[in-house]
């Protein structure tokens, strides 16, 4: 057994927040006694009917048609949450009540250089009202999909609810995506409205993107209409003005949809084929976001919600989501370490915010730059920092208690774009211990496995999910029997989520993230599948075949290697190719896609269906016997293998 690792932050034994006031409701409402966090816990993974039905309640989902039922299926994959309801996702976000009277600051925006606007709910609501009428004008209904290419800005949020509102499907991306990174996503949903920014800042420097603009009007053939932001002050012909487009007065109605009507498209990582296009239902983000945001995380009127992302990233549709409890969500856009790692720090300051969140990488990086933020900042509002993307490492913890404040709860937390949420984090009743997540969220069965199915404790096995829960998806985009929804969570164990994570289990009811259990790039963060590298690296002549791994070990507190094996074509030479492959990755994809080093091998070692073996390479890499990474019978080439093994921490 582990030994018990020491408490940074313990909760006040006389918390008396929204979870106590929840406690106690299904005490008397559902006749359930919770004596602590971890029996509360488990009753929500136990009587999912009472426990879902219970937050439903509790926290006011407005359903416009009751459901006939709770649980129509809890076979997973195909889960039938509250059937036969309906309701919208913008009305849970817009509708006057606590938190979102007309004077309520809805959101604060800030951008790195210094642009900064407040908007209060009354001016939220008019703002969504005249996009919603330009989206009628372009004949936007139910189920068509709205797409953006735009920054974490007021106008993004206006068009996602303006879009919600109508039952349309929204889907976006980055400003700094490549327009093939792009296009790969969106023209797969094939969208009718594309809203775009004319370019971004970022580090300093303004970029202009209008020929990624006018080079996705190109590709995707079903868009009718493009409206352009002008957030850098520029035009483009061939577009719609934000300003025209939104300049038309309108009353802001709902449109009441059933409960798993597609919201919106987050994308996988591209691992294996094109990003798949994951849609979560307005129903069960609903659901999962209050749950998560006003019982975990206990925000509400009063509270000021940031966390640091951008629109590729679900984080931003968790951090929006703070309007559903009456939170003022706190909006910046830029580099978070320009001029310097302090300007994070200093937003926090600025605009009072009480609910700070970053990747773990950021704090490992404030850390090794010696910030000291409780020295330089008031910080004195903040009372719990969120950290995801990464396993957060025990000198990041040491340094938030520190450097940050002793006051501070440490919220690492940990989900994903599958599900649009965390399986394990922290509650306000739930001590914090050194490099542990403090436990699973409500309604989240979260287990470790063995290779055999066998339930683990305080050994690192599969992190799985045994019980569904409302956010799982409701489909992939072009899946109509299912089976790659099936493929990528069930095939491993049938009936059960494997989410591809390797997970510690410990007797406390905490957890220990150590990384991905398959070969999906982890860097800055940031998750990125192999295939869209493929796709750029494999385009060129001079490449005949390549495989990236991603070399960071598990629980490792710095990044490892990107690493990058090619094969050339005959006559083809590395100090010829390697510049404009570099190139190329940076601008068709990004600057977290250039690996550190391009290595020449004779052969990608192919299973013998052609999967290239990138999770047993990264395997050998790792330092694990070959004998255990791969199966040599399963290869078609087994001595591609020795170029890896020479590799590997003992090789020759």
């Amino acid at each position: 057994m582990s030994e018990t690792p020491a408490v940074l932050w313990a909760p006040d034994p006389d918390h008396s927040g929204p979870l106590a006031a929840f406690t106690a409701w299904v005490r008397e409402h559902r006749g359930v006694e919770a004596s602590d966090y971890a029996a509360l816990q488990r009753w929500s993974t136990e009587d999912l009917d009472g426990f879902w039905s219970a937050v439903a309640e509790f926290l006011g989902v407005r359903f416009r048609t009751q459901p006939t039922a709770v649980l129509g299926s809890r076979e997973m994959p195909g889960a039938q949450w509250f059937p036969g309801s309906t309701l919208n996702y913008a009305e849970h976000a817009l509708t006057p009540g606590p938190g979102r009277e007309d004077d309520d600051v809805a959101v604060l925006f800030a951008r790195e250089d210094g642009l900064e606007r407040t908007v209060t709910h009354a001016e939220l609501r008019d703002a969504v009202g005249r996009a919603r009428a330009g989206l009628v004008r372009a004949g936007v209904g139910v189920g068509d999909r709205v797409v953006a290419l735009a920054p974490n800005s007021v106008e993004t949020l206006v068009a996602f609810l303006a879009a919600a509102s109508l039952g349309a499907i929204w889907s976006s991306c980055s400003p700094d995506f490549g327009a093939r990174a792009v296009h790969d996503r969106f023209a797969q949903i094939e969208p009718v409205v594309l809203v775009a920014v004319d370019g971004y800042v970022y580090g300093g420097k303004r970029y202009d993107v209008r020929k990624t603009v006018t080079a996705l009007q190109e590709q995707l053939t079903t868009v009718r209409e493009t409206v352009l932001i002008p957030y850098l002050g520029e035009t483009l012909d061939g577009t719609v003005p934000w300003e025209e487009f939104t300049a038309e007065h309108a009353p802001l109605e709902f449109e009441p949809v059933p409960f798993d009507h597609p919201l919106w498209v987050l994308y996988s990582s591209g691992t294996t084929g094109l990003p798949k296009g994951i849609v979560h239902g307005h129903g069960g983000i609903v659901l999962e976001h209050v749950k998560a945001l006003g019982l975990q995380m206990e925000l509400g009127p009063g509270e000021r919600f940031f966390w640091f992302t951008t629109t590729g990233w679900m984080m931003w549709n968790l951090l929006i989501g703070g309007l559903l409890v009456g939170s003022t969500v706190v909006l910046y856009d830029g580099n978070p370490g320009h001029p310097d790692l302090g300007a994070l720090w200093a937003l926090a300051e600025r605009h009072g915010v009480t609910y700070f969140g970053v990747s773990a990488p950021y704090i490992q990086a404030s850390l090794k730059a010696g910030l000291r933020p409780r020295d330089q900042f008031d910080l004195s509002g903040l009372r719990a920092i969120g950290s995801t993307g990464a396993p957060l490492s025990e000198d990041g913890f040491r340094w938030v208690g520190d450097a940050v404040g002793e006051h501070i709860q440490i919220c690492s937390v940990s989900g994903g774009t599958d599900v649009c949420a965390a399986f394990v984090g922290s509650a306000p009743n739930v001590p914090v211990w050194m490099g542990e997540i403090s436990c699973a969220a409500l309604g989240a069965a979260v287990v470790a496995y063995d290779e055999k199915g066998r339930e683990l404790v305080d050994e690192v096995g599969e992190l799985v999910i045994t019980q569904p829960t409302p956010s799982m998806p409701v489909m992939f985009w072009n899946d109509p029997d299912g089976s790659r929804l099936r493929e990528a969570y069930f095939d491993e164990f049938p009936g059960v989520w494997r989410h591809g994570d390797w997970v510690r289990h410990t007797p406390r009811g905490s957890y220990v993230i150590y990384g991905r259990s398959d070969s999906t790039l982890n860097r800055g963060g940031v998750r990125m599948g192999t295939a869209d590298f493929y796709a750029v690296v494999e385009g060129f002549e001079s490449v005949a075949d390549a495989l990236v791994i991603d070399t960071t070990e598990l629980g490792a507190k710095d990044e490892g290697a990107l690493l990058c094996f090619l094969v050339l074509a005959p006559g083809a030479a590395l100090e010829d190719v390697e510049p404009d492959l570099r190139k190329a990755l940076r601008t068709e994809l990004s600057p977290r896609h250039v690996p550190d080093r391009f290595v020449l091998v004779d052969a990608i070692p192919r299973t013998l269906n052609g999967k290239k073996c990138e999770v047993p390479v990264k395997k050998i890499l790792a330092g694990i016997a070959p004998d255990k990474a791969v199966s040599r019978g399963a290869l078609q080439n087994p001595d591609a293998l020795a170029p890896f093994l020479a590799l590997a921490p003992g090789g020759s």
